[in-house]
C-alpha cells in the first residue's frame, strides 16, 4: 500500500494542531503564573514584520485546510481571522481539526497530478498535487506552526523540543 496526499498531510497536521494546542495552554498558564497580561504573547512577534502569535495560529490553519480545498476539492470553511484570546486560538484549532477530520480519505486519492494554483499580490505559482502538498503546505504550515512555537519560547514560556514533536505514539 502506498502513502497518499491525505496520507502525508492530514493526520501530520492534526498531530501538529495536537501539540500547538498543549504548547498554548503551556502559554497561558505562563502568562497567568507571571501576571503577564495574555494579549503581551498573543501579540508578541520574532521580528516586526512578521505576523504575530495569533496569526501564525491564523496561517497554520489556513495552511492545513487548504490541502483538502485544492487537492480534494472539499468545500472552503472560511474563518476570519478574529481571534484575539487563547480561547479564540483554541476554538480555530478546534474548528480546523474538526474540519479535517470529515475529509474523506477517497477525495485526494490519485490526486498527485492535479493541478494547483496558488494566487497571490505578486501573481500564481502552478503546481502539481504532490508538489503542492510536499514542497509548498507542509513546509508553509511548519513554518507557522514552528514560529508560534519560537515567537512563546522568546517570550519565555518553558516549552522544549518534545512539547514541539509530541510523543512518539
Amino acid at each position: 500500500m502506498s502513502l497518499t496526499l491525505y496520507d502525508i498531510s492530514i493526520p501530520v497536521f492534526l498531530r501538529a494542531f495536537d501539540n500547538l494546542t498543549e504548547i498554548l495552554k503551556k502559554g497561558e498558564a505562563f502568562a497567568d503564573e507571571k501576571g503577564i497580561p495574555h494579549a503581551q504573547l498573543l501579540e508578541a512577534r520574532l521580528y516586526e514584520d512578521m505576523l504575530p502569535l495569533t496569526g501564525q495560529i491564523q496561517r497554520a490553519s489556513d495552511s492545513a485546510k487548504f490541502v483538502p480545498i485544492r487537492v480534494g476539492g472539499v468545500e472552503n470553511l472560511p474563518m476570519a481571522d478574529e481571534e484575539t484570546t487563547f480561547a479564540d486560538l483554541h476554538a480555530r484549532i478546534r474548528k480546523t481539526a474538526d474540519f479535517l477530520k470529515a475529509v474523506d480519505p477517497a477525495g485526494m486519492a490519485d490526486k498527485a497530478d492535479i493541478e494547483v494554483v496558488i494566487k497571490t499580490r505578486s501573481g500564481s505559482t502552478t503546481f502539481n498535487g504532490k508538489s503542492y502538498v510536499l514542497n509548498f503546505a507542509l513546509p508553509n504550515f511548519f513554518f507557522h506552526v514552528t514560529t508560534a512555537y519560537a515567537i512563546l519560547r522568546h517570550m519565555g514560556v518553558p516549552v522544549g523540543k518534545l512539547d514541539f514533536i509530541g510523543r512518539p505514539e
